[in-house]
């Protein structure tokens, strides 16, 4: 049907050659689809926007990101068009996970891309050491050394973007680093710790909001609270609001720890702090890390 035809239908056009029913309500999925329709078969799903289609609800849905390899020159308000020499590999729904991870690092804070990160390992869509020698194989690509500095923060055993969120704060204050759902040493019960730092007997854990809104869950944080106290584990209940204040959660946490022998340093907002929340490409400048493959300089063309 032509444009014509489909104006006097009804019919908006909201991309070239894509038109939706003017009482049809766009869906995320449904701009993805309209963003394939629009572009050629090369075109591939790439950055924040293939990560959201394994199932991650996190990041800007627009605009929607595909990459093609060599020249193509398209402008759509919806739609950002990377241009590479060179496609990362592929899969059936676009660049596999971990070059869309390195994508997105090009681009990312710190913090999003330890959330990201973790998310993607911890759901197996890619490894370390997927991740590590694609990056290191193709050191020349936007987002490669970025995702290879932010891999040494990474932790594949983290079940939540918030508890994500929260280890980094913790990390990047200059507090230790705690383990991510750890068993904790009860014999009497099984309790799995979501951010556990043994050495002083305290655990962190993120109260999301199933915790209050599931008359079972709720029931079952209390058991495991109680059985934390009665074996001497001291804990910090970590909410939604209160990572909207992160240093405040970085204090709660020394506080909590100080109260258990630890005489190590007090969180520092310093230099260090503020990187976590600093776009990584600032982060590391244009320097390279070092990690050549075959000491060959990857410069892009």
């Amino acid at each position: 049907m032509t444009g014509r035809m489909l104006r006097g239908r009804r019919f908006i056009r909201i991309l070239p050659r894509i038109y939706r029913h003017r009482d049809h309500v766009m869906t995320d999925d449904d701009w993805v689809l309209a963003a394939r329709l629009a572009l050629p078969s090369r075109a591939h799903l790439t950055g924040i926007t293939r990560i959201q289609q394994l199932g991650l609800d996190f990041g800007p849905r627009f605009p929607v990101r595909f990459v093609v390899e060599g020249d193509l020159h398209l402008a759509f308000d919806e739609i950002f068009l990377h241009r590479t020499k060179r496609l990362p590999p592929t899969d059936g729904e676009g660049v596999i996970p971990a070059a869309a991870f390195i994508s997105f690092c090009g681009r990312a804070r710190v913090i999003d891309a330890i959330k990201v990160g973790d998310w993607l390992l911890y759901h197996g869509h890619m490894t370390v050491g997927e991740l590590h020698d694609l990056a290191l194989a193709e050191q020349w690509r936007d987002g490669a050394d970025q995702a290879l500095w932010v891999l040494d923060h990474l932790d594949g055993d983290a079940r939540s973007l918030p508890e994500s969120e929260t280890r980094a704060i913790v990390e990047f204050a200059g507090l230790p680093v705690p383990e991510v759902n750890r068993r904790l040493p009860i014999e009497d019960s099984i309790v799995i710790g979501d951010l556990v730092l043994l050495e002083w007997r305290v655990v962190v854990e993120y109260e999301g909001s199933h915790h209050q809104a599931d008359r079972g869950q709720y029931v079952s944080d209390i058991s495991r609270y109680a059985v934390m106290r009665r074996h001497d584990f001291g804990y910090v209940q970590v909410t939604k609001e209160k990572l909207a204040r992160a240093r405040s959660v970085a204090r709660e946490v020394h506080r909590e720890l100080v109260s258990r022998g630890y005489d190590g340093p007090p969180p520092e907002f310093g230099d260090r702090w503020r990187t976590l929340f600093t776009r990584l490409h600032r982060v590391i400048g244009c320097e390279r890390l070092g990690r050549r493959a075959g000491g060959e300089d990857g410069t892009a063309s």
